[in-house]
């Protein structure tokens, strides 16, 4: 009795066009692969699946999709710790390499629809929390270019930004409420801090605006970074750029001398300031001090400032 050899790469054609669907079991039947997982290199045909979900990968800070390159950005495996370039990761990035075709398909579970064959046109890293909305993390994004397709409209939220940013920083108006962590981890709902520093930054910039200023804030793109940095307000006659927090904590005042250090990099400030909620002990008023930044806090219906002379 002779041996028939069922399941080999000679023997088995890609039968599958773009827009059709299939059942993942049936797939897997067919073409090799894990059932299971974002990505299944298979060894029954020289094929590497990749699933996606957008929509519930959005709420966990993954952005999968098209953006405004043309490419399909597909974030890695690996769901505690930073990504590394092993396993399924290594598999999309040497696909070419290893005579495998990159297969992309819309869902993970039940039916899925193939989006098309891609090959990879670089990578990149990114910021996103670990499953279960734990620590923040790096994780590893591919840039897709699609071979028998073309290419779409960006869908996601960050990709419809990216789209409408043609230039490294532009302006936002302070009412709208936009966040960089809704960019990094947009299922974690909003401290009580968090609400009180929209609340000051609100407060101060009625205090500005009645004293003739304008006041706007900015959304800055780093060469190279897909996620946008977003400063809190920035009062542009005075050169006042400002980050605000919503506790009085040294954690707090560290961290927002380092936001400022990063968003001067982009935005011209003559002074660069903290709004805090109140009055921060002196240690921390000398820390800001010592950093070239000032000290803002409510007083009454107005403000006052560490260095006589800052505000308005």
């Amino acid at each position: 009795m002779t041996e028939v050899d069922v399941a080999t790469p000679a023997t088995v054609e890609w039968g599958l066009q773009p827009g059709e669907s299939i059942e993942r079991k049936q797939l897997h039947a067919e073409y090799g692969g894990r059932t299971q997982g974002g990505i299944g290199p298979s060894a029954k045909t020289p094929n590497v699946m990749v699933f996606t979900d957008p929509i519930a990968g959005e709420k966990h800070g993954y952005y999968d999709g098209w953006m405004p390159d043309g490419l399909f950005h597909y974030s890695g495996e690996g769901q505690y710790g930073d990504q590394r370039m092993l396993s399924g990761n290594a598999s999309i990035l040497n696909h070419k390499a290893e005579g495998r075709a990159l297969r992309v398909f819309q869902g993970a579970r039940g039916t899925v629809t193939y989006l098309g064959e891609f090959e990879v046109d670089g990578w990149y890293e990114a910021d996103a929390p670990e499953t279960g909305d734990g620590p923040l993390r790096k994780v590893i994004v591919f840039k897709l270019r699609p071979v028998d397709t073309p290419a779409k409209e960006p869908a996601t939220k960050l990709g419809r930004v990216l789209r409408n940013q043609p230039e490294p920083v532009t302006h936002v108006e302070i009412e709208q409420q936009e966040t960089e962590k809704a960019f990094v981890n947009p299922s974690r709902e909003p401290y009580e801090a968090e609400r009180r520093e929209a609340k000051l930054v609100l407060q101060f910039s009625d205090y500005l605006r009645s004293r003739g200023h304008q006041v706007h804030r900015h959304r800055i793109l780093p060469d190279g970074e897909t996620r946008p940095l977003l400063t809190d307000l920035y009062a542009p006659e005075l050169g006042l750029l400002v980050e605000a927090k919503g506790s009085v904590t040294r954690e707090n005042l560290r961290m927002a001398l380092g936001q400022l250090a990063d968003y001067s990099r982009f935005v011209q400030a003559v002074t660069r300031a903290i709004l805090l909620p109140s009055k921060p002990r002196e240690d921390l008023i000398d820390l800001a001090t010592s950093q070239e930044c000032v000290v803002i806090w409510p007083a009454g219906k107005s403000f006052e400032s560490s260095r006589p002379g800052a505000l308005p």
